[in-house]
């Protein structure tokens, strides 16, 4: 929260062009015919992201199988919530802007849920809210999230390699039948989500998929030291 805030200071101030250029600096690396050169936003949007909601996905796995949402009753209210959440604000921007050709492409943007400032308001209030309260608002958030995923895929893909798509497809039923195969062991399901998330980049779907996929793909198992624990 601290960071952010900083960040907020920082880009509306005499400091912002040097803060975006920082943005806008390249890096990347070559390893055989993977090669990577991409900015600093482009590595926090599609990078750091995916990491987020592999763990955010572990989390919500672990309360849907062992947890608060075990029980398809627990899901509806959240799943609901958040069904509100991306449709309601898309619409409210669409009233406005109806008359506005140049900027009614924009609908998506008010139906994502900042789920990073929401995990993170939770946070800073502690053991004063409620276990029930904290899942239930990381479930509207996580699938508010995955929702707007959805639509940036669908609706924003502007090029898509079908190529790649069909490989990280072929990754994907690797790590599924590493779960069935009951593979306790990290590493196949870590390197396989590396690959994962290096195709659906190249694919040109929205990356942060990759993480979610990956993290519903690691083994739960009774008691606190499955696979899926030892990664969260």
């Amino acid at each position: 929260m601290i960071a952010a805030a900083l960040a907020l200071i920082v880009a509306n101030s005499p400091l912002a062009p040097t803060y975006f250029k920082a943005l806008d600096a390249h890096f990347g690396f070559a390893l055989g015919p993977v090669h990577l050169d991409e900015s600093v936003l482009h590595w926090i949007n599609d990078g750091l992201m995916a990491l987020f909601f592999l763990l955010v996905g572990l989390e919500i796995k672990r309360e849907v199988l062992d947890g608060q949402l075990s029980r398809p009753a627990d899901v509806v209210l959240p799943g609901a919530a958040a069904l509100g959440g991306v449709a309601l604000p898309a619409l409210i921007y669409l009233a406005f802007n109806a008359k506005h050709p140049e900027s009614i492409a924009g609908w998506a943007i008010p139906s994502a849920t900042d789920i990073a400032f929401a995990l993170g308001v939770l946070a800073l209030l502690g053991s004063r809210v409620p276990t029930s309260l904290k899942v239930f608002l990381t479930a509207i958030a996580i699938m508010d999230d995955l929702a707007a995923i959805m639509i940036i895929a669908v609706f924003y893909t502007e090029q898509l390699h079908m190529a790649a798509l069909a490989v990280a497809g072929a990754v994907l039923v690797a790590l599924i039948a590493l779960n069935r195969l009951k593979v306790l062991s990290l590493w196949p399901y870590l390197l396989l989500g590396v690959a994962l998330w290096y195709f659906v980049l190249e694919s040109g779907v929205h990356a942060t998929l990759a993480g979610v996929a990956l993290a519903l793909t690691i083994p739960l198992r009774p008691g606190d030291h499955s696979p899926l624990h030892t990664l969260e």
